[in-house]
């Protein structure tokens, strides 16, 4: 695993180098291998993101888009991660309709729509029941408590090893979210984290020992690129064990 932390000095600043690398990884992934699966994260910290995305000069048709968790509202909530994406992004681009995958949220059930989601990744990679897909490019962010995706503390997402996709909660409010092994099979990693807030959370995830299960971002480990962008509210003062 190759892990770096690279700290800039304002939000512009990371989003510009978030493009960048973004867009490198993209067009590496589709002259090895043709393809870019890519998996997003919500929240604000990536709109602007989004927006510089929208605009780039890209193979589209070669690029498909996830999303590593849900809230479980229509895609025309307010909330939902795959409503603000459309909006920002998707809406403004030339990518297929069928390159875009969405997390459903559809079932009365929300077991149902990680199960399916689990079967369409794994139709959508050609593998069988049982495998781990490892997407190129995987977007995280990070919550002021230390949860990513939907990987809450000390809930039971934390320990589901045998799916690909199952049912994170908040506040009692379910969601849908990739688990630790698919998020950890990933060519690269990117979170991108802004802001204050996140420096003690980081503080704890970074330290020489400490606990997944109450600052679960800790718990990212994948076998590929893991990089760590911060701006410098985010990483001011934070001190990195080798």
């Amino acid at each position: 695993m190759t892990h770096k932390v690279l700290i800039y000095p304002d939000r512009q600043a990371l989003v510009s180098a978030a493009f960048d690398l973004m867009v490198a990884r993209i067009r590496t992934a589709v002259d090895e291998r043709q393809r870019c699966t890519i998996a997003l994260s919500g929240g604000s910290t990536p709109q602007p993101l989004y927006a510089a995305l929208a605009q780039a000069d890209l193979p589209w048709d070669r690029i498909g888009i996830y999303w590593g968790d849900e809230r479980y509202v229509p895609p025309s909530h307010p909330d939902s991660n795959y409503g603000m994406t459309k909006r920002i992004w998707l809406d403004s681009c030339p990518i297929p309709a069928a390159n875009i995958h969405p997390m459903p949220t559809n079932f009365a059930d929300p077991q149902q729509a990680a199960a399916e989601y689990d079967r369409q990744i794994l139709a959508d990679f050609g593998l069988e029941a049982g495998s781990i897909p490892a997407f190129d490019l995987i977007l995280l962010g990070m919550g002021d408590d230390g949860h990513t995706a939907s990987l809450f503390p000390h809930t039971a997402a934390l320990s589901v090893r045998d799916r690909l996709v199952t049912v994170g909660e908040k506040d009692g409010q379910p969601r849908i979210t990739f688990t630790y092994p698919l998020i950890d099979r990933a060519r690269s990693t990117i979170f991108l984290i802004s802001g204050a807030s996140k420096q003690t959370a980081l503080g704890e995830i970074f330290a020489p020992t400490g606990d997944a299960d109450t600052y679960p971002a800790r718990g990212i480990q994948p076998q590929g690129e893991l990089l760590w962008l911060l701006d410098a509210d985010a990483g001011k003062d934070l001190a990195i064990a080798s």
